[in-house]
């Protein structure tokens, strides 16, 4: 039976664990650290149902969030759009080995013909760099032209590439895939979107590549444009639109207070961290003197680097990747931006709405008695597909098809155990577990073992390079759900 928003919104809380909701709530307030009004929302799944969901701060000057608020997330969005995909395959519309350009035969130009959705999927087909496309800020916006221009693009191999197994399509990959959905469904992305995956799904009025009109108003914004609200109602022009644009459009490093410290070492994780940074000074030739200075506090840096190692950032591939050639940067919470189609970077979503995607692949493909996803179609879509470095992201991705590696590191030695005894089955849950971040660090991810999805979305103004509440809570779920066992 296919239930409607409402439906689910209601059924949300029937199966909630106030254990885990508690402290999920008591985290994710302590986390809104010196940022408020700024907050989030994070929703669990577990075998297909809701078990906790917090929320803290103000969405927008006039709305609290919850975990219905729709919010920008960036390239939490792609996991979205390679759900998508999975259907289409699924249900036999789109092979994974079959050349791209067989159903959109366009895209075969300056050598592209025999590239093939696993090929992007997995980020190996060499069509990261937005820098190869002569395109400003205005025609980004412009959803046929993109197509166009994409499909006429050449191929580009990283700097360095002989280090990487994989260069990750941070914006490219978004025209790419909707390009071809839009080829085999003869549908407008966002009524494939619809008609393919948020309706069997329930959750249609919360789920956006392309905002409408009606919704705009409904989005989270940074708290620094909050005073650019009552403008929406208008009927605004561009030219108006970029008068009232907050001139800084990129995070503000800062150094943490003493608040935001006291407050890390009170988190869950934090020996976690503690244990992993000693491990890594060790295996860094660091002497036992050297060692012990750096034990006592870890701030965001320290703790972000157990994630991601920013000394491997290869700057010019990242660039090539991220940053128009014009080098302006794009406002993609302005208005036109919002409701552009830009689906490698401006997807739109409630944290409900990504758990519940989320929870259908935990469930193997499956959500209320539908088979979204057939059994061999998933084991495709999540066996990783390369293990080495990114060219663009300074990590080991361990690409799936269109997902990630979930980004956890603390893992529960007991849950392990569980696994090896239930299945006989040594592989540790972390490789079977994917997901999607976005650029701002908002999350989500499933883990097939545990019939886990976690969704984190919210309106911080951060970076998934210089922040932790993603990996902090993602440690926090992963133990409280392991404490239940």
């Amino acid at each position: 039976m296919i239930n409607n928003d409402e439906n689910n919104k209601q059924d949300s809380n029937k199966h909630i664990n106030p254990k885990i909701q508690q402290r999920l709530q008591q985290l994710l307030t302590d986390l809104q650290l010196d940022d408020a009004p700024a907050g989030g929302a994070l929703v669990v799944y577990q075998a297909g149902k809701c078990i906790a969901q917090a929320s803290v701060g103000m969405a927008r000057s006039d709305l609290s969030w919850s975990s219905n608020t729709l919010s920008l997330n960036f390239s939490t969005g792609k996991g979205i759009l390679a759900t998508l995909v999975h259907v289409l395959v699924s249900q036999k519309m789109l092979n994974y080995d079959t050349p791209i350009a067989h159903y959109w035969p366009a895209f075969a130009a300056q050598g592209k013909a025999q590239i093939t959705l696993r090929n992007v999927m997995s980020h190996q087909a060499n069509v990261f760099s937005i820098q190869s496309i002569e395109v400003d800020n205005d025609t980004v916006l412009d959803w046929g032209i993109m197509l166009e221009k994409v499909a006429a693009m050449p191929t580009t191999v990283p700097e360095d590439a002989a280090l990487y197994d994989s260069a990750y399509s941070a914006l490219v990959y978004g025209w790419v895939l909707g390009g071809v959905i839009e080829a085999v469904t003869d549908m407008s992305l966002a009524e494939a979107l619809r008609h393919y995956l948020t309706h069997p799904l329930g959750i249609v009025d919360s789920c956006y590549f392309g905002v409408p009109d009606s919704k705009v108003s409904k989005v989270a914004r940074l708290v620094k444009n909050f005073d650019v609200v009552a403008q929406e109602g208008g009927q605004e022009s561009r030219q108006q639109s970029a008068q009232t644009r907050p001139r800084r459009s990129k995070p503000v490093l800062r150094a943490d207070s003493e608040n935001t410290l006291h407050t890390y070492t009170s988190l869950p994780s934090y020996a976690c961290w503690q244990k992993k940074a000693i491990k890594n000074q060790i295996t860094a030739g660091k002497t036992d003197s050297e060692i012990v200075d750096e034990i006592p506090s870890l701030d965001t840096a320290k703790i972000n680097r157990l994630y991601f190692n920013n000394s491997q950032l290869n700057l010019k591939n990242y660039k090539s990747a991220l940053v128009l050639a014009n080098k302006q940067p794009i406002d993609y919470y302005d208005k036109q931006t919002l409701q552009a189609i830009i689906p490698a970077a401006n997807g739109v979503a409630s944290a409900h709405a990504l758990a519940t995607i989320y929870a259908m692949l935990a469930n193997g493909g499956v959500w209320q008695g539908q088979t979204l996803i057939d059994e061999k179609t998933f084991k495709q879509l999540s066996t990783p597909q390369v293990t080495g470095m990114d060219a663009v992201m300074p990590a080991h991705m361990d690409w799936r098809l269109g997902y990630h590696r979930r980004f956890s590191i603390c893992q529960s030695d007991g849950f392990n155990e569980v696994i090896k005894d239930t299945n006989n089955n040594t592989e540790n849950d972390t490789e079977q577990a994917f997901g999607h971040m976005g650029y701002n660090g908002s999350v989500a991810w499933c883990d097939p073992a545990r019939q886990l999805s976690f969704a984190f979305i919210h309106n911080f103004d951060v970076t998934m390079l210089n922040d932790i509440r993603q990996f902090a809570l993602t440690e926090a779920v992963l133990a409280l759900v392991d404490s239940e066992i």
